[in-house]
């Protein structure tokens, strides 16, 4: 099969022709139709990640068809067309058992864990518990971002930060979890304000359902209090960096709630302790999306609230995407760029 590799971190992203992989046992190979570029992929690349093992190939949100499945299967077969979030659960414990595989301690991550779906084949473990059926009305390229940035936001809001209608979000980072986090957030009623330092994705964020669009800067907080009269019910950090952090923590009404989706770089990333406990506010992690928690995700699509195929920009064939995953810690393209293995 031909898939993106590298041999080391920080080194060349090559087009190479590879082994296919097999099916392990309860797990399934997918023939991949599409597979979305993310900036995890950058960080795995650069070597932040250390479940990643040499050399690797990337890439962990994908749609396509599945070729095989191995012994003890039962829910899917050949010719099915499928998706699945990027943290597989082992299906055996206990939070697998009561839905929430998304903090498995024994999961697995194609691109990370294991080879992932920038490639023609993809294998995933546990098939069972985390293919996820994609209907026909989902093109393939837009099928591809629900299994990390629109999974991710739809649990983060919902499932973590219990936003209702009519609440203030406020949204760090218009990247594509951002992006998805804003459209998720109209689309169940509520009032998103994108923060970023593009004008282009600022642009692009007030297109997909931003009330308010601000420009990232040490005014930002203010600006969101502003506007919504005393501060945002949530916040998002949808970058991962100390800054953005602060910034959303303050951008806070008394007794608001905040997410922190980015992967931060270090476990000591500082908290504004004083603002969080003087003001009662609720510090929430957010990792991913359970196969379990889709069909609400799903229903927003197919009711037309939640457009995902308004975010897809570029789709690309093998050698962009190379080129693309090492340029990703630069100002990124506005909207999420996608593999399309049809293109090749």
């Amino acid at each position: 099969m031909r898939a993106l590799r590298y041999e080391r971190f920080g080194g060349p992203v090559e087009v190479a022709d590879l082994a296919d992989p097999s099916a392990p046992d309860g797990g399934a190979v997918v023939r991949v139709a599409a597979s979305g570029l993310c900036r995890s992929d950058w960080h795995a690349w650069v070597g932040h990640d250390d479940s990643v093992h040499l050399p690797h190939v990337p890439g962990h949100e994908f749609v396509g068809i599945v070729e095989e499945v191995g012994a003890g299967v039962v829910s899917w077969r050949p010719g099915d067309r499928v998706t699945a979030p990027f943290v597989n659960g082992c299906g055996r414990c206990t939070w697998c058992r009561s839905g929430q595989a998304q903090v498995c301690p024994d999961q697995t991550q194609p691109g990370f864990t294991h080879w992932g779906s920038h490639a023609e084949r993809v294998a995933v473990r546990a098939a069972d518990l985390n293919l996820v059926a994609v209907p026909d009305g989902i093109d393939d390229a837009p099928a591809a971002s629900l299994g990390c940035r629109f999974a991710t936001s739809y649990r983060a809001l919902t499932a973590r930060a219990r936003i209702a209608p009519g609440e203030w979000v406020a949204v760090y980072g218009a990247g594509g979890v951002g992006l998805s986090a804003i459209m998720i957030a109209a689309a169940l009623g509520a009032r998103p304000i994108a923060i970023d330092r593009s004008p282009d994705a600022l642009r692009l964020a007030l297109s997909l359902g931003a009330e308010h669009a601000v420009l990232a800067g040490p005014d930002a907080p203010g600006e969101v209090a502003e506007v919504t009269d005393g501060g945002a019910h949530v916040s998002v950090d949808a970058v991962g960096h100390p800054a953005t952090l602060d910034a959303a923590v303050h951008s806070l009404r008394r007794r608001g709630r905040h997410v922190q989706i980015g992967l931060l770089p270090t476990d000591t990333s500082p908290v504004p302790m004083g603002r969080v406990i003087g003001w009662e506010l609720d510090l929430l992690g957010s990792h991913g999306m359970a196969a379990a928690d889709y069909p609400g995700m799903l229903a927003l699509v197919a009711s037309g609230a939640l457009a995902p195929e308004s975010l897809v920009g570029a789709r690309v064939g093998f050698a962009e995407a190379a080129a693309l995953l090492v340029a990703a810690d630069a100002a990124p393209p506005v909207g999420i760029a996608v593999l399309d293995l049809g293109r090749d």
